[in-house]
């Protein structure tokens, strides 16, 4: 059943909580949601049999959450601030997260806002291409959630984006707004300020994230992990990734 818990700004957060055990927070990627980046890809049942009590949230202007139109909304604070009025909800004090895509951006978010919550990191669908955020190839994808009729994008990029976004029945102006979100892109300096044992995650196709290996090593306890054959889509639910994210927690 899903649960709601209300943001400092008055949005409403949807998790749900599946599970007994040590937690482990989950966070979707950008334009999915708690459904389908975890539940459709079995990653529940993975970590539930595993012994783990599984809280997966939807990200502010996804699935069923709330979906303010405005970018500041989605500043990567507001959104981590979501995250840990999660764990406040529920009394949890420290968890083991796990974000893919724009979830492994906002556990880094995480990591450094509030470094007592996260046991251990799990940054998936993330890679070097994380260093070189480039905020005019955003907008053009923004605008093509805007675009009155999708026949007009000609940016290809900005098609795949509206597309998904149309089959996942999101709001399109709300993942307008997130896409143009104020973003902080954390320095390698400032990456390794951060202590915590962390997995990075991308798989070997995966053309959006780029190599795992230099974001892995601006951590001072990072390691990586390429998955064979995979792109950015086909990582999420791949047999490798689930038994090398066991392997760690443990």
């Amino acid at each position: 059943m899903t649960e709601f818990v209300t943001a400092a700004d008055g949005t409403a957060i949807a998790f749900d909580i599946a599970g007994e055990g040590a937690p482990i927070l989950l966070i979707h990627g950008f334009g999915a949601s708690r459904i389908i980046t975890w539940k459709n890809t079995n990653w529940y049942q993975t970590l539930t049999a595993a012994g783990r009590q599984v809280i997966a949230v939807d990200c502010r202007g996804h699935g069923e959450s709330g979906k303010p139109h405005e970018p500041s909304a989605y500043d990567d604070w507001r959104m981590a601030a979501d995250l840990i009025a999660v764990l406040d909800a529920r009394g949890i004090g420290t968890a083991d997260v796990m974000g893919y895509s724009m979830g492994g951006q906002l556990t880094m978010r995480l990591m450094r806002d509030a470094p007592r919550r996260v046991r251990r990191a799990v940054l998936a669908g993330v890679g070097e291409g994380y260093f070189h955020y480039a905020p005019e190839r955003a907008e053009i994808v923004a605008q093509g959630f805007l675009a009155a009729d999708p026949a007009t994008i000609a940016d290809p990029v900005a098609k795949d984006f509206r597309t998904f976004g149309e089959r996942a029945g999101n709001d399109l102006a709300a993942l307008a707004a997130c896409m143009r979100r104020p973003r902080n892109v954390f320095t390698p300096a400032e990456l390794h300020a951060l202590t915590q044992p962390v997995l990075v995650v991308a798989g070997e196709a995966d053309t959006t994230s780029g190599r795992p290996e230099p974001l892995a090593q601006a951590f001072p306890h990072g390691r990586a992990l390429i998955v064979p054959k995979r792109n950015h889509h086909s990582t999420v639910g791949d047999r490798s990734y689930k038994e090398a994210v066991l392997e760690f927690l443990s």
